[in-house]
């Protein structure tokens, strides 16, 4: 149960008094209806944990808030994995976005809408999720619901790719009443005109993927997935190959995203290999989800592959000094535990997209103090102002990011204070409290509308 009064003591002096009137107004905007929000997944990604934020201070706040997955085939996931990536540029697989494929996710996204709309009472607000949840848009409308699309993904510019994507979507779209993005340029010109809002993510400073860890829980935590040797016996075997955990005392840098293209995990892994090994006694830890777990990534299984494939072609001396690392999510909190305590323990954490839609990582980072390694790419680059990170320009510059990483490993002093800069930052922009407001704010306004439908 997420509580709001908890959130109050952790926030930025002043905000407190304005969640308590969001908290209201989220009971009176919400009153007599229900606030439903609808994903693809329920864990394994940023949505998932945004979610998990969001539905819970509703609830605290006196709201009938619930969390809906979508079921599909892999068919339907290779399908909305294509549009995802389109979405953000790039072509991914390159397969087809045509007649048959529109006709199967027409099929699915309207079996899974028979599920639900049965369960809607006229005037409750639907938020649907990303690509995959579009289609469920005009059955229910159909059923009353008032609709917002939360779109979490997207590009800086527009390419034959996103254009691609946004046709696919456009006839979705129009049944909806609202949208959402996380930043004003992935708002694609069909939408000229609508209602549009603009709210950034953010992280939760109480879920325990973000609060305080002693150093012996850190410890404990890594040592039993086998990344560091330290404490306990491992009992979760998380580390991939026949490799032992890292010393203690090694500096260590890491990644942790899901295993997807443009993560540029392998990227990441030939990077440090070519420009960090050896240097400094370094470590790298590349940390994603088991990929078993992940039902709406149909790519997942083939990233990790060719991540491992990279690992297994490298010379001995840079192998040695990589682990690959497949968190467990069979406990959702547990795997939170360990990401929070693998970014604490980090000398560095780096976020090397090739593009993204914001990055909750690197918040997180920066929560914990850690100086961060990003990418100049879509939501990141907004995310770290000067001083309290590195951005690169390029991300595909391998070398670049190879002297950014030693920089910050040669001067110890200078990251701690580029850390505590960057924690500084996500207190003031980037934690629930400012993210609870402006979907306050949005939820009052959907309930003074009473033409939306």
């Amino acid at each position: 149960m997420r509580s709001l009064a908890r959130l109050g003591r952790v926030v930025v002096p002043g905000r407190p008094d304005a969640l308590r009137r969001a908290a209201a107004a989220y009971g009176a905007a919400l009153a007599g209806t229900t606030f439903w929000n609808v994903s693809s997944t329920e864990h394994g990604g940023g949505v998932a944990e945004m979610l998990d934020l969001l539905v819970g201070y509703a609830r605290d706040a006196g709201a009938d808030a619930r969390w809906l997955v979508m079921e599909g085939d892999p068919e339907f996931f290779s399908i909305t994995k294509r549009i995802h990536n389109r979405l953000h540029g790039a072509p991914g697989d390159r397969g087809a976005l045509g007649p048959r494929e529109a006709a199967h996710y027409a099929a699915v996204t309207q079996a899974n809408a028979g599920g639900i709309d049965g369960r809607l009472r006229p005037g409750d607000i639907v938020v649907l999720h990303d690509p995959q949840t579009a289609g469920l848009a005009a059955p229910l409308r159909a059923a009353g619901a008032r609709l917002i699309w939360r779109c979490h993904v997207g590009a800086d510019h527009a390419n034959a790719c996103t254009e691609e994507a946004w046709g696919f979507l456009a006839p979705h779209l129009a049944a909806c009443h609202r949208f959402v993005f996380s930043h004003a340029a992935y708002v694609p010109p069909l939408l000229a005109g609508a209602a549009v809002w603009i709210i950034e993510p953010s992280i939760d400073p109480l879920s325990p993927k973000n609060r305080a860890l002693s150093p012996a829980r850190v410890a404990s935590v890594l040592a039993r997935i086998g990344l560091v040797a330290a404490g306990p016996r491992r009992r979760v075997s998380a580390v991939l190959g026949d490799v032992g955990p890292v010393p203690a005392d090694a500096p260590l840098v890491v990644q942790v995203s899901r295993w997807d293209h443009l993560k540029d995990m392998d990227g990441v892994l030939r990077g440090f290999a070519e420009h960090v090994a050896g240097h400094a006694g370094a470590r790298l830890a590349l940390i994603g989800p088991d990929v078993s777990a992940v039902t709406d990534d149909p790519e997942g299984a083939a990233v990790l592959a060719e991540c491992v494939e990279t690992w297994e072609s490298l010379p001995t001396r840079a192998r040695n000094a990589v682990r690959l690392v497949a968190l467990p999510m069979d406990d959702p909190v547990a795997n939170a535990l360990m990401v929070n305590a693998a970014q604490r323990h980090a000398r560095i954490v780096v976020q090397k997209s090739l593009q993204e839609g914001f990055g909750l990582t690197v918040a997180e980072a920066m929560w914990k103090s850690r100086p961060v390694v990003v990418s100049a790419v879509g939501g990141l680059t907004g995310q770290v102002p000067p001083g309290t990170g590195v951005l690169l320009e390029d991300p595909r510059d391998l070398q670049t990011f190879g002297r950014a990483v030693r920089d910050l490993l040669d001067h110890p002093a200078a990251a701690a204070t580029m850390g505590r800069r960057g924690r500084r930052h996500v207190r003031a922009h980037s934690l629930s409290d400012r993210h609870l407001l402006q979907w306050g704010r949005l939820l009052e306004h959907v309930n003074a509308d009473d033409g939306a439908g």
